[in-house]
């Protein structure tokens, strides 16, 4: 049989079509725009992901047996708020994760209602991209739609609910909405009460690999197949990654270096950093998993390429940069502010250590170390718990680069598997329809006849000690220039 996993992207939709043995069909991407009304709003308009996915369904089936289309899943763009009227319209553009107009909300919840009772209602603290403070900024400044809302969505499961007809959302993507009780898996009461929502306006929970229901029958004669097309739940990008790369199960590590930045760690029990400065959220494996999130990764180097340098050869400005951990500029990669570990939506981008014996290289060079220090940020919470992380799959847009993965390897000092499919959250996602469509009989049991490593990127333990003191320094420059921002 055949599935399809969609990945709703920040700047496009990946559509992955995958056979039951775990082979890849066929690919496809459809972009859309994003949108910035304000200096550290982000917003996009739901109906864009649902006519670009439709679109790039087509495309993604034109040539196969559409008989053997079994089931359709998702990774989706977490914490974005869609909110629906009682006619099911879209009421204002979604919010979405990197959207960094919540401080205040933020600083209610986490001062007001404080952390300790967030934590204990969630298993998290509040932070600018959760959902839940996007509620109450909507509450607060736009009170005539707030008044409208009958139905409150994640990204991914705007899509689901257009294909389906059903209202849903999955154990890992509900887990950053700071609504829902980790623990226990379900929606918290007191939550609920503290934004002013009712349980009816949030979706019924599943565990991602479960089938929400089949294709609206409208969908499937346009479309082209079978109206028994399951859709399953799916998951949060970083958890649908997690599973498309394997990282599912005790102990096990993923590395994702997609426009955020993630460091994801799966456990089979339910676990609480003291400091909350690592995610503590459900798997799309049935269990848990701790993640540590920057809001910009590989977006840091777009930007750097695309505005900046304005050049598309993102491989040919890196083949000169040979010198590793002897650069003397620094970048710290907050474009969009940052979430673990400062959790601070106000701080900005900063190189530092400039002089006139700068080169283009050292700038390009710094800006990609700049990215794996802040991952190491969380990789060093996560040690301080008692975790001991000898090796992590690689994925994003971000792990195509040989060097990147090398500054991971050399940086954290770890072994850095390579999957032989790089595509994350799409290939997650199939994986989720197979298990949901019973291909397999449980996630673990999917990742292990599927994934594959085809390389291991080892560190070089005399650049690991130059980078030892280099971090060292890097640790030092925020502290710094907090107190600079906002300009």
């Amino acid at each position: 049989m055949l599935y399809v996993g969609i990945d709703l992207g920040t700047s496009a939709v990946k559509l992955l079509l995958m056979d039951g043995a775990g082979k890849i069909q066929k690919i496809v991407s459809k972009e859309y725009p994003l949108y910035f009304p304000n200096p550290g709003w982000s917003e996009q308009n739901p109906e864009d992901w649902y006519e670009k996915s439709m679109e790039g369904l087509k495309e993604l089936l034109a040539d196969c047996d559409k008989s053997q289309v079994a089931g359709i899943s998702f990774g989706g763009q977490m914490h974005g708020l869609v909110i629906l009227d009682k006619e099911d319209q879209v009421i204002r553009p979604a919010i979405l994760w990197n959207d960094g107009r919540t401080g205040e909300e933020t600083d209610y919840l986490n001062h007001v209602i404080g952390k300790d009772k967030l934590s204990a209602y969630t298993a998290n603290i509040a932070f600018a991209g959760f959902t839940a403070p996007k509620i109450l900024w909507v509450k607060k400044h736009e009170p005539e739609n707030f008044a409208k809302i009958e139905k409150i969505m994640l990204p991914k499961d705007y899509l689901a609910y257009r294909l389906s007809g059903t209202f849903c959302t999955d154990v890992s993507d509900a887990s950053g909405m700071l609504l829902f009780d980790v623990e226990h898996k379900c929606w918290s009461k007191e939550m609920m009460d503290i934004c002013g929502v009712k349980e009816s306006q949030l979706a019924k929970i599943f565990e991602s690999y479960e089938a929400v229901g089949t294709l609206k029958p409208e969908l499937a004669k346009e479309l082209g197949l079978s109206e028994t097309v399951k859709i399953a739940a799916g998951a949060g990008d970083n958890a649908a990654a997690a599973v498309g790369t394997g990282t599912v199960g005790d102990g096990a590590c993923n590395i994702s270096l997609g426009t955020s930045g993630t460091i994801f760690i799966s456990s089979e029990k339910f676990g609480v950093d003291e400091n909350n400065a690592l995610h503590s959220f459900a798997h799309a494996d049935g269990h848990f998993h701790l993640m540590g999130c920057m809001l910009s990764a590989a977006s840091c180097n777009k930007w750097w390429m695309d505005e900046i340098l304005r050049t598309k050869d993102y491989a040919g400005e890196q083949k000169d940069i040979k010198e590793l951990g002897k650069n003397h500029v620094f970048f710290l990669p907050y474009l969009m502010g940052e979430r673990s570990p400062h959790n601070d939506p106000n701080v900005r981008g900063t190189f530092i250590g400039m002089s006139m014996d700068t080169t283009r290289e050292d700038m390009t060079q710094a800006v990609l170390e700049g990215v794996v220090f802040g991952l190491r940020d969380s990789f060093e919470v996560a040690k301080s718990l008692g975790i001991k992380i000898e090796r992590t799959k690689i994925c994003g847009g971000g792990a195509k680069s040989p060097l990147w993965r090398q500054m991971v390897a050399d940086i954290l000092n770890i072994k850095v598997d390579i999957p032989e499919s790089e595509e994350g959250p799409a290939m997650g996602g199939a994986m989720l329809a197979a298990v949901a469509c019973g291909e397999y009989a449980s996630v673990e049991e999917a990742a292990a006849k599927i994934v594959r490593v085809v390389d291991t990127v080892e560190p070089n333990p005399e650049t690991a000690a130059r980078y030892e003191e280099q971090y060292r320094k890097f640790r030092q420059i925020y502290p710094a220039v907090k107190a600079l921002f906002p300009m």
